[in-house]
């Protein structure tokens, strides 16, 4: 049996993210006071080129309890404090999720405090509350990560209208793949970036467009395979800054045709894409062009982290109460 918590507005919110290879925890207040963020990330997947799902979960086993305690011992809240516990369910690596989902879930049955069930793709859009709590829907969101890439309309906290989605290779796991065509370490994306400071855009790679507001990243992957196959002494810096070129037109221009789309004086951009530098210039030239407001998270927040989690589960709870303790954990599901 779970208790009902204090108002929303001073309830304290566990959040648990475990969707991939990063073990996170932490504490918010109220709707978007962070009180501790811990990250633990695993760096076991650099010498295999990607993450490894299994060494994924073993890590997070490892790493869960002192994750989650260090978020509560930082925050100075007890156990007994705790008004929620929000996890994500999904999307994410199977044996991951199934690290952090049933440890929240025990959590909440053994405090009697409400377990929440939180889709990672809607945490992402609640980083962009932490960072300005004033924000009310309707706003243009753009997700971008290593696994998804979504254009979308918040019509109001917890409901969304999608316009377009990746067919393919999301934005991430591009700038990561080509981040290994180049020799370059794991992770890549920032690899990629900081290689590209020292080159020239001098390569014409094709900016992806497949029409309607989806995004498409395979085909410039494969073409920056090719060119490197084909034109072996470009130097690499060349080649990374032509790439994250192409890569971030794709995304500034299906932006501008949600701008114009929906009217929108406010987009929010978010993800672990959304820390690129290159990519926030673009964006804040987009939005004077355009005059609309233009909301990115630090990158703290930007990339996967448990406070985002947090925030979209106090809204979870205050709209449609608690979640069922026997929610499955799914590595696909729309969000809704």
């Amino acid at each position: 049996m779970t208790t009902t918590p204090p108002e929303l507005d001073s309830s304290l919110c566990l959040g648990i993210e475990t969707s991939c290879d990063e073990t996170a925890a932490s504490v918010v207040s109220g709707r978007a006071t962070v009180l501790s963020s811990v990250v633990s990330s695993q760096m076991v997947h650099a010498e295999y080129g990607g993450v490894v799902p299994e060494l994924a979960a073993r890590a997070h086993m490892k790493a869960i309890v002192p994750v989650v305690e260090a978020a509560l011992s930082e925050s100075n809240v007890a156990w007994s404090d705790l008004s929620l516990v929000a996890v994500t369910h999904t999307p994410g690596l199977m044996g991951a999720l199934l690290v952090g989902l049933p440890f929240a879930k025990a959590l909440s049955y053994s405090l009697g405090r409400p377990f929440i069930g939180v889709n990672h793709i809607e945490g992402h859009i609640f980083a962009l509350r932490l960072e300005h709590p004033e924000l009310e829907p309707p706003f243009l969101a753009a997700v971008l990560s290593g696994g998804h890439t979504e254009l979308l309309v918040v019509e109001d906290w917890c409901r969304y209208l999608p316009l377009g989605s990746t067919i393919d290779d999301a934005c991430g796991e591009a700038f990561d793949k080509v981040a290994k065509l180049l020799g370059l370490p794991y992770p890549g994306g920032a690899e990629v970036e900081k290689l590209s400071h020292e080159g020239r855009e001098s390569i014409h790679f094709p900016v992806p467009d497949p029409g309607g507001y989806d995004f498409s990243f395979s085909g410039l992957k494969t073409a920056v395979l090719y060119h490197r196959r084909d034109h072996p002494d470009t130097p690499r810096a060349d080649v990374a800054a032509s790439f994250q070129r192409a890569a971030v037109a794709a995304v500034t221009n299906r932006v501008e045709q949600g701008v114009r789309k929906t009217g929108f004086r406010v987009v929010g951009v978010s993800g672990g894409v959304a820390a690129n530098g290159y990519l926030r210039e673009r964006l804040a030239e987009l939005a004077r062009r355009h005059e609309f407001r233009l909301l990115i998270p630090r990158p703290a927040f930007c990339t996967d982290n448990a406070a985002m989690i947090a925030a979209a589960g106090i809204e979870r709870f205050a709209r449609f109460g608690p979640s069922p303790l026997d929610l499955p954990a799914a590595a696909r599901t729309p969000l809704a």
